[in-house]
């Protein structure tokens, strides 16, 4: 269903017809297949947030919040910036957006542990959004495997939101991440990732010829 709607919707958003509002019910309902069925379409959902812009009237809570929930879990690309740019200071402090906001802030913060605190205190957020915890997992796994060399096994778990045994061997695998003895995880050698790079600094004659002058 989703690639049918997919192919309907790259109808609409060609040209002036990206912003005919006749056709928000279709862009809307097209945001509830994505949080479904686990699909993604940055290019729609923004058109979405457009419509709202244009008519702050027509503003849906619900489907703006999918919309900003399904950007989170693309991240680290700036997705949601995006979508937030188009939101309006009083939509912003409005429930549920404002708590979407503080989940989005904990996750660019890197506090993971806070994070998983508060999202499950907030289960109406997540319900709609299909495999929300693991496309955040990711975004931890990419975190964690730019930041350390080692992890102790506990503290990764806890990163993941206090996944289980199993569930943290599962992602370990998927990474290519090694266990070291009981507690410790080998994820990279960093010093392998640094990269040297070189910086030339060009200046014209014309910016540096009246300091020249002055020194004859």
């Amino acid at each position: 269903m989703a690639e049918t709607m997919k192919q309907t919707v790259g109808n609409m958003l060609k040209g002036i017809e990206r912003y005919n509002p006749d056709n928000l019910y279709t862009l809307e309902r097209y945001v509830e297949i994505q949080s479904r069925e686990n699909t993604y379409d940055l290019e729609a959902n923004l058109a979405v947030l457009k419509l709202y812009q244009f008519d702050p009237q027509i503003f849906n809570f619900d489907i703006a919040g999918q919309i900003l929930m399904k950007a989170l879990t693309n991240l680290p690309h700036t997705d949601f910036i995006l979508c937030k740019c188009l939101l309006t200071e009083q939509q912003l402090s409005q429930e549920p957006i404002n708590q979407i906001i503080y989940l989005a802030d904990l996750l660019e913060q890197c506090d993971f542990q806070l994070f998983w605190t508060r999202v499950h205190t907030i289960p109406a957020l997540t319900q709609k959004i299909t495999s929300f915890f693991d496309s955040i997992r990711k975004f931890v796994c990419h975190v964690v495997g730019i930041t350390f060399q080692t992890i102790d096994r506990n503290h990764l778990a806890q990163l993941l939101g206090d996944v289980d045994d199993k569930t943290l061997q599962a992602w370990v695998k998927k990474y290519g991440w090694k266990q070291q003895g009981d507690n410790l995880i080998f994820i990279a050698n960093q010093d392998e990732n640094i990269k040297t790079k070189n910086i030339s600094e060009k200046i014209d004659f014309d910016n540096v010829g009246h300091i020249m002058a002055q020194c004859l």
